[in-house]
């Protein structure tokens, strides 16, 4: 069996995922992952849809239901507090959907699939070279080693396409955003309401999780120049300077990011490629495709996995075949959701004052235009007979 022997770059939801799936199916597997342990930090992320029918077959569901957030929905208040409108989340919990922490994830799919898969922690890939039979990979840290095949799964800032694809192989687009989370620990527990204020494009928010409550930041931005991803020191200034004006919990929230050890802080862009692989590379999850502010991230990086590790083993002789019918079947979901960035931050992120009150006042009347439009339908309906 040809191609069996293969290096995934990226521990986070994509990574994992596929290296269980690929061991299942006898394929050797090493992840390299540039942090030293796993990240605990992000917002909270959904697995649905596809994404939950191969948590099912991985057997986890229970665990992720132990570690869902159980938010019963999302409240706009004003500067006081005053719930100005909300949006129901019960119903997603109702059809089977689960949302829980980005950290909490990660850690039961590292669980489940460490016994199955080599992991090189704290170490990164610094060069490629492939020929027609595999790939010479140098380690910044690890001696060189031969694969039959390298996927990147290490995010936006994927140093595998980088290397694989070079500066015209696709385009990182900033959509105009950026995002930040920081754990605050306390709070009341999960099954409660997440609580947002807007500023004209500008959005904080405190979400409670299983483990504490978790402050949420985004606001509109065109791209900083020298951004560096990796710099926690500017993320914080950034956040101050954008946040300065904001009242509600704006103020104490900031002064915990002053303080936090755990910060994640990043533009939300959008990457575009012509082709997700390239030989004997391919890309996976947010390397290939980030496309979302609705935790729908999570739930395409556990689908593709699945989808690549599928097709892999059905033609383990022919991987550019292989990626290119996963490619086919994963972008039919992807895409979609890539046209969807825009109308999510016109939600959560209004950029005027007259649009935070439509768009609260759109919220508020939902209900109502929702249960007129089916008014027509039940008034067409032929009256049930009386009992005789």
């Amino acid at each position: 069996m040809n191609s069996r022997n293969l290096l995934i770059s990226g521990a986070g939801i994509a990574g994992l995922t596929l290296a269980y799936w690929l061991a299942r199916q006898g394929f050797r597997v090493t992840v390299v992952e540039r942090a030293q342990a796993l990240r605990s930090s992000g917002n909270p992320v959904d697995v649905r849809g596809p994404a939950l029918a191969v948590a099912e077959r991985m057997g986890i569901v229970p665990r992720l239901r132990r570690a869902a957030t159980g938010n019963t929905g999302l409240s706009f208040v004003n500067a006081e507090g005053r719930r100005l409108a909300r949006m129901d989340m019960g119903g997603a919990q109702r059809a089977g959907e689960i949302e829980l922490p980005r950290g909490d994830l990660a850690s039961i799919l590292y669980e489940t699939c460490r016994d199955h898969a080599e992991l090189l922690m704290d170490d990164s890939i610094a060069a490629l070279r492939q020929d027609g039979h595999g790939v010479e990979v140098t380690f910044e840290r690890a001696e060189p080693r031969r694969f039959d095949l390298v996927i990147g799964a290490d995010g936006l800032h994927s140093t595998t396409r980088r290397l694989a694809f070079g500066a015209q192989g696709g385009i990182v687009r900033h959509m105009g955003l950026y995002v930040a989370t920081t754990p605050l620990g306390g709070g009341d527990g999960p099954g409660r309401d997440v609580l947002m204020h807007n500023a004209p494009g500008k959005a904080v928010a405190v979400s409670p999780t299983p483990s504490g409550d978790l402050a949420f930041f985004l606001y509109r931005s065109p791209a900083e120049p020298g951004f560096d991803h990796r710099d926690t020191g500017q993320h914080k200034r950034m956040l101050a300077d954008a946040f300065a004006d904001v009242s509600w919990r704006a103020p104490e929230l900031l002064e915990r990011v002053r303080v936090a050890d755990d910060l994640y802080f990043d533009s939300v862009s959008q990457v575009v490629l012509p082709r997700w692989s390239n030989g004997r590379v391919a890309l996976l999850g947010d390397a290939a495709s980030c496309v979302s502010l609705f935790g729908d991230g999570s739930t395409l990086a556990m689908a593709g996995a699945f989808t690549l590790a599928e097709k892999l083993a059905a033609a383990p002789g022919n991987p550019e075949t292989a990626f290119r019918r996963y490619e086919s079947a994963h972008r039919r979901l992807v895409d979609p959701r890539q046209r969807g960035i825009r109308q999510g931050a016109a939600l959560l992120v209004p950029a005027t004052r007259p649009g935070i009150l439509a768009r609260n006042l759109a919220i508020r009347l939902w209900p109502v235009l929702a249960a007129t439009a089916r008014l027509p339908r039940r008034l067409s309906r032929p009256p049930a007979r009386a009992a005789e």
